[in-house]
């Protein structure tokens, strides 16, 4: 997959995308990455990205000339265009897979107190928050969408079914789970996970999942 991020702050982007699976992933070629520099496609000596809006308000916007200019130089026949904005559609790991089906994005950064509107209506394809809450700029919702995507594409986890299981992957969230060993400081391990019992373990996982979202996130059962 392909993956370019228009921004004001690639530096922004150094450690967290320089680590961990996404370095795997870029290392083995499963994922190409750039950073762009939104200000490269300014034309003034002060490299302007943005203006007052008209009508008055607060704040200043997203000019359209570098966003248009920038959008059209690194876009090509199969590229979606993302724009990262508090007032997209709620990101979601269900979302995250229909991303991880395509073969290019393109993250639009926003900044400031948005993008002028006609970037919205004659650039993007989609528009995407990561939650009800606002950020000083839209770099760290695109790294969070860069590691949910990533991370589901085929070989990046070694063994595929490692995101089949996750929470969210079924509309619940995940399972208790435990490891070694088995009675810690008289913590004990549920003993059907010990049991050798596959089918009563199964069971016993499906059970939990929906009792940990009943109480922690009812809204996914509505």
């Amino acid at each position: 997959m392909k993956i370019d991020v228009l921004t004001l702050f690639p530096g922004m982007f150094a450690g967290p995308l320089d680590e961990s699976i996404i370095m795997r992933a870029r290392k083995a070629g499963l994922l190409d990455l750039k950073i762009h520099q939104l200000r490269d496609w300014t034309h003034d000596r002060h490299k302007t990205v943005d203006d007052r809006p008209f009508g008055g308000g607060p704040g200043m916007l997203m000019k359209p000339e570098p966003l248009f200019e920038a959008v059209e130089s690194l876009r090509r026949e199969p590229t979606k265009v993302i724009l990262l904005s508090p007032s997209g559609r709620k990101f979601s790991q269900a979302i995250a897979r229909e991303l991880a089906e395509k073969k290019d994005l393109l993250l639009v950064t926003g900044h400031y107190e948005g993008f002028d509107e006609r970037v919205r209506q004659d650039l993007a394809d989609d528009e995407l928050s990561i939650g009800d809450y606002v950020l000083t700029n839209g770099a760290l919702p695109a790294m969070v969408i860069i590691d949910a995507v990533t991370r589901l594409l085929p070989g990046v986890l070694g063994d595929d079914e490692s995101s089949l299981d996750e929470s969210f992957s079924h509309g619940l969230l995940e399972y208790p789970q435990y490891t070694r060993p088995a009675d810690f400081r008289g913590l004990k391990v549920p003993d059907v996970l010990i049991s050798g019992n596959h089918a009563e373990i199964e069971k016993w996982r499906r059970e939990q999942a929906k009792l940990r979202t009943r109480q922690q996130r009812p809204d996914l059962l509505e």
